[in-house]
Order: structure tokens, then sequence, then C-alpha cells
């Protein structure tokens, strides 16, 4: 059966989940949620919130890699239509962009954010705020993109917003550049894990992110999130509830790295779980440019996937076992 969120075929029984209350709030009810927060900010004195392990204090606005100190930066918040069926809906996604980033993809369509410096430093408070705007639009839930450098401040925010009245899912939209001992904070916190497996083999990731180690720790903290939250589950309404969401962006000449992301997600998570397989790859940031003896780069990846390589991407998919899509890709 297709699964189609919000709207389609009904649903299986055990993918669904109703009644629904966000996971935050029994954390908050305990009040465990404040320990969690001084927690967090701990990561920040001596930083260990991502797999960089920088270990500058950004509690005092040191920074490194991800060039962020005790602040995130916001470089935009709006009701998203772009995201999945079932996170859009009728009313869209609650997304916060935060800018900056921990990896260094050559390909990056949102370099301008994640690249730059961009958008402005928000404390808790603010960005708490901005939840409570965004819930009152009527957005489906609360979407955190690119948070992997600023899981702790998201445990603050978060923290910040209950009180004030959040009632929403809480999407973590990541890179899955993630710090399990980040992600075991946000146990109890996020309903929702929306990792994009960028890459399966070592020397793709070095080339093309500058994170060689970026799909063991991917693995580690995809693993980790199914273990939080389990495979995606669907309200009534085929809005997604709880669950982990995984993408991976179909790129030029890597489709047995495709199919590799897909084995080990139908082997060591379940063959329940929903992938999203895309196509919108294009060519952009570095790929193309010329280096400095005149050549250009990244040449291998500078195109678009074909339609054939979408296809064996969902053949693999299917071969591996998974059979839960979301709808826009599909050939």
């Amino acid at each position: 059966m297709k699964v189609v969120a919000g709207g389609g075929p009904k649903i299986s029984g055990h993918l669904t989940i109703d009644p629904f209350a966000p996971a935050y709030l029994a954390l908050h009810e305990s009040g465990a949620l404040s320990a969690r927060v001084e927690r967090a900010l701990a990561e920040l004195r001596d930083c260990c919130a991502c797999p960089r392990n920088c270990h500058v204090n950004r509690m005092a606005n040191e920074t490194k890699v991800c060039n962020t100190g005790r602040y995130a930066r916001v470089a935009s918040a709006f009701p998203h239509f772009g995201e999945e069926d079932c996170l859009r809906g009728r009313k869209g996604s609650g997304t916060i962009f935060f800018g900056l980033c921990n990896l260094r993809c050559v390909f990056c369509q949102n370099w301008d954010i994640s690249q730059k410096v961009s958008g402005a430093e928000m404390t808790a408070d603010q960005i708490a705020d901005v939840m409570i705007e965004l819930q009152g639009y009527g957005c489906h839930n609360i979407n955190f993109v690119t948070p992997e450098h600023v899981a702790p401040q998201v445990i603050e925010a978060v923290a910040a917003a209950v009180p004030r009245g959040l009632r929403l899912p809480i999407v973590y939209n990541t890179s899955a550049y993630d710090s399990v001992s980040s992600l075991r904070l946000l146990d109890g916190l996020i309903d929702i894990y929306m990792p994009d497996f960028k890459f399966w083999e070592r020397e793709t990731a070095k080339r093309l992110c500058k994170a060689k180690d970026y799909p063991d720790r991917a693995r580690e903290a995809i693993a980790e999130m199914h273990r939080q939250v389990g495979v995606l589950k669907f309200g009534p309404d085929g809005m997604a509830r709880r669950g982990v969401l995984v993408r991976h962006l179909v790129m030029p000449g890597q489709t047995a790295e495709a199919a590799a992301i897909f084995r080990w997600l139908a082997n060591e998570l379940s063959p329940d779980t929903y992938v999203n397989i895309m196509g919108q790859y294009h060519v952009d940031y570095q790929v193309g440019s010329i280096a400095s003896n005149g050549t250009a780069k990244y040449t291998d990846i500078e195109r678009r996937a074909t339609d054939a390589e979408m296809r064996d991407a969902f053949a693999a998919a299917r071969d591996a076992g998974l059979w839960r899509f979301d709808a826009r890709w599909l050939p």
C-alpha cells in the first residue's frame, strides 16, 4: 500500500497514534525539564554538542567550526509549505531555520545561511516567542532546521515555550551529524526526528561535506533517534505525530551509496521506516567552481540526478524491504 499522508488510503493501526500529546509535556510536568536545560548548557562550556567536539567555551562566546557562540542565530521563521505532506498539511510546518552549520557541504543549497553569518542571535525566550507565534498561525508542528550545532539552545527554547502554552509536536530537522550525547538530552522533548542521511562512504563524506566520520556518526545518531521515538506514526488527520522520517537526496553517480543506506535502514531500524527519497539536487555553491590550478571542482556532481538514477534509488529501497515513501518523488 502506498502511504500518502494527509490524504489517501487508511494507514495501518500500528502506524497511528491517537490520542497524542507532545513528548515534552511529561518532562515539564515532572519538573525534569529545567534540569535537562542545565545539563544541555554544560555541553556548551566545553563544547561537545556535535561530533566536531571543539571543546571551546561557547557560554563565553568562544567559537570554532560552527562559528556559533552562546546564542543560536535564527535566519528565518515562517509557515513552510515545501516540507513533506505529513508535516506541512494545510497550514504549513512552523519552520525555524538556524544560521550556520557544523558541515561544509560543497553542494549546499542553503549556503547563504549555512556557511555565512546570517540572521540574528536570539535568546531562548525570543525563540520561544517565535514558536508561540507559529503556533498561533495554525502551523501543525515546530520544525527546527539545522539544529545540530545548537541542540542545547533548542532544549532551552522548548523549556521556555512550554509554560507559554506550546502544544505542537517538535520536529528535529537535521543532517544527522549529531552527537549521541546531545540526542540523549533531547530524549522526551522531540516528537519527530527528520535526519537527512547523505553518504554511506567515508571518503565521499570527506570530499563532499568535509567530515570523514559523517557516515559513522549518522548511523549512530539515527539509531538513537529510532530508539527514542520508533517508526513514524500518524494522527487520524494523516499528519505525522511521532517517529523517525529519514530523508535521502539522490545525487548523481551515487545510487550504490543510496542502496547501502536503504539496506541499513531496513535491517537495522525497521522495514517500516518512512523515507523521503528526494530528487531536487541541483548544481550549487562550490560545485563547478574553478580551482587555483584552473580546473573545475567536483565535476562528477555537476549535473542533476537522471530519471534512471531516481528509478534505481526507489528500486533499491523497495529491494531492501522499505515501503513507506513520501509521494512527491515517486517515479
